[in-house]
């Protein structure tokens, strides 16, 4: 349902004119011309650091886009948890940092939804407590996630069931970045932490001995997007009209192929 709603909103944009739609808004950003994005560059493939350089998926999205509106870019790094608020504060136009939508979430920003991906558990290499994946088995145990992340609110949702059911609570360990909760399940410090399903698989290929994913992918029709200022239309209709023009001209597709990103991620099939 949401894939065809935004493929008819990007339709419409594209119908009423997407030349004039993809420029961005002579008001309302932190500097003229200038597009400044929060991202939270820990959470491979779509945004880390190499050689001191951002890179990852959603680092070529928004050069696309940016190129698309004619802005200069202008990036800040910071801990996830900071993005939202930065954002309500004036400091960033927008974040682009593979931001999990929900409904708590939709309630402070405004979203553009560009991916479409889904989750696993990822354990340290002979699994030693036996987890079978987002189960009881999970129960008792010590989940590493990111403070603020989706995967805090997954993990604080299982250790409810578990005890809703009489077992034994989950152990949440809130971290600062994605990298802390991977270095915490390697010092064996945690039992499992939760991930992308192309992040595990980036995971799996760099350290084949180290890691394992359990179990099947859960919440696989999750949507990411880019979240503008709640009420921000003319930034949101800015970024959508580029969205549909990089998808038009193939560079949507050429970037997800360059990550080794399924097809299914796709939101524009």
């Amino acid at each position: 349902m949401l894939r065809k709603t935004l493929l008819a909103l990007l339709a419409s944009v594209v119908m009423t004119g997407a030349a004039s739609a993809a420029e961005l808004p002579a008001d309302g950003l932190v500097e003229k011309g200038k597009l400044t994005y929060g991202v939270a560059a820990t959470f491979a493939p779509f945004e880390f650091q190499k050689d001191g350089e951002l890179t990852g998926f959603d680092i070529d999205l928004i050069k696309a886009l940016g190129e698309k509106l004619g802005a200069e870019l202008v990036p800040m790094n910071m801990e996830f948890k900071g993005l939202i608020p930065a954002l309500q504060g004036g400091r960033i136009d927008l974040i682009n940092s593979a931001m999990y939508m929900n409904p708590a979430r939709a309630e402070q920003v405004d979203f553009v939804p560009y991916l479409k991906i889904g989750n696993r558990v990822v354990v340290a290499a002979g699994n030693p407590k036996g987890i079978t994946g987002r189960d009881d088995t999970l129960c008792g145990t010590t989940i590493a996630v990111t403070l603020g992340g989706i995967q805090e609110s997954q993990a604080r949702a299982d250790d409810a069931r578990c005890k809703a059911a009489g077992l034994a609570a989950v152990t949440v360990m809130t971290l600062p970045t994605a990298q802390d909760s991977t270095l915490t399940l390697r010092q064996g410090r945690a039992d499992a932490i939760y991930d992308s399903t192309p992040g595990v698989v980036q995971m799996l290929v760099e350290v084949p001995d180290t890691f394992e994913a359990v179990g099947e992918e859960f919440e696989s029709d999750t949507s990411i997007g880019m979240a503008v200022r709640k009420g921000d239309a003319a930034l949101k209709a800015s970024l959508e009209a580029a969205l549909q023009e990089i998808v038009a001209d193939g560079t949507y597709a050429k970037i997800i192929e360059k990550w080794n990103l399924p097809a299914t991620v796709s939101l524009f099939d």
